[in-house]
C-alpha cells in the first residue's frame, strides 16, 4: 500500500504472520538528489528517531519504506513526527 503525504512516500508492507514476532520495520532510502551526504543523513536520523519514539503505534506485522521529499530537509522534527504518525494510522487502518 502506498501513502503519500508533503514530506515522503511511504509503502507499507504487512509481513505473514509466522514472520510478526520482530516488532515493526523501517527502511529509508534517500536519494542524492535531495542534497549532499551530510544532508541526508540527518534526514535519515531524524525520521529514525521519530519512527523509535512511535513504533509501539503500528503493528508489529507491518514494514514500512519511507522515501523522503526535499521538504523534508525544512520540516521540524514535529512535523517529521505528525507525518509518520499519519502513515502509521492509514497502514493499521488497512
Amino acid at each position: 500500500m502506498r501513502v503519500s503525504g508533503p514530506l515522503f512516500a511511504a509503502f507499507c508492507l504487512a509481513r505473514p504472520d509466522s514472520e510478526s514476532s520482530v516488532s515493526a520495520r523501517l527502511g529509508l532510502t534517500v536519494p542524492r538528489a535531495i542534497g549532499p551526504a551530510v544532508d541526508r543523513n540527518r534526514i535519515k536520523r531524524r525520521i529514525r528517531e521519530a519512527f523509535r519514539l512511535h513504533r509501539t503505534e503500528l503493528g508489529r506485522q507491518w514494514d514500512i519504506v519511507l522515501n523522503p521529499r526535499r521538504a523534508v530537509l525544512a520540516a521540524s522534527f514535529e512535523e517529521i513526527e505528525r507525518a509518520l504518525r499519519k502513515v502509521m494510522e492509514r497502514c493499521n487502518s488497512r
